[in-house]
C-alpha cells in the first residue's frame, strides 16, 4: 500500500461530497461538501493527496446515466486544476447506501441531506482503498473515458 492521502469526490448537481484517507490509506473520513470544482484547490493544498478519485455514476446495468457526463467534466477540470492522477470509481449504490446509513443513526432525509454526499464520497474512497490493499488498481484512469 502506497503512503499518502487520497481524496474522493461524490459529484452532484448541487453539491459534491468529499472524503479523505489517512496518510497510510487505512481508513477514510468524510470532510464535507463543495459547491464547485475550484473549491477543491484548498483541500488539495491542505491534504496534499497522492491521488484523486471521482465517483462514476452508472446505471445498475453499468450504462452511462445523465449524471455520468457531469462527473467526467468535474474529473477533467479537477485533473487540470490539480495536476494529479484522477481515477474514476464505479459508484453504483453509494448514495442509497449512504442514505440507509443516515437513517440507521436516526437522521431523517432533511437532517441528513448535507451529510449524504460526504458519506457517499467516503464509500467511494473506502472502495478504492480496498482495491489497492488487495493489490489492484482502483477504478480506471480518467483518460479511458475521454
Amino acid at each position: 500500500m502506497r503512503s499518502g492521502r487520497r481524496l474522493a469526490f461524490d459529484v452532484g448537481q448541487v453539491r459534491t461530497g468529499v472524503a479523505v484517507s489517512s496518510q497510510d490509506g487505512i481508513f477514510a473520513s468524510p470532510i464535507g461538501n463543495i459547491a464547485a470544482v475550484t473549491e477543491a484547490s484548498a483541500l488539495i493544498a491542505e491534504y496534499e493527496p497522492i491521488e484523486l478519485y471521482v465517483g462514476l455514476p452508472l446505471s445498475l446495468a453499468g450504462n452511462h446515466t445523465s449524471s455520468t457526463a457531469f462527473a467526467l467534466d468535474f474529473a477533467t477540470e479537477l485533473a487540470e486544476l490539480s495536476g494529479l492522477s484522477v481515477r474514476m470509481i464505479d459508484e453504483r449504490l453509494t448514495t442509497s447506501t449512504a442514505q440507509s446509513m443516515m437513517r440507521s443513526i436516526g437522521k431523517n432525509a432533511k437532517a441528513s441531506k448535507s451529510g449524504i454526499d460526504a458519506a457517499a464520497a467516503t464509500l467511494i474512497l473506502e472502495q478504492a482503498l480496498a482495491l489497492e490493499k488487495a493489490g489492484n488498481e482502483p477504478g480506471k484512469p480518467l483518460g479511458e473515458y475521454l
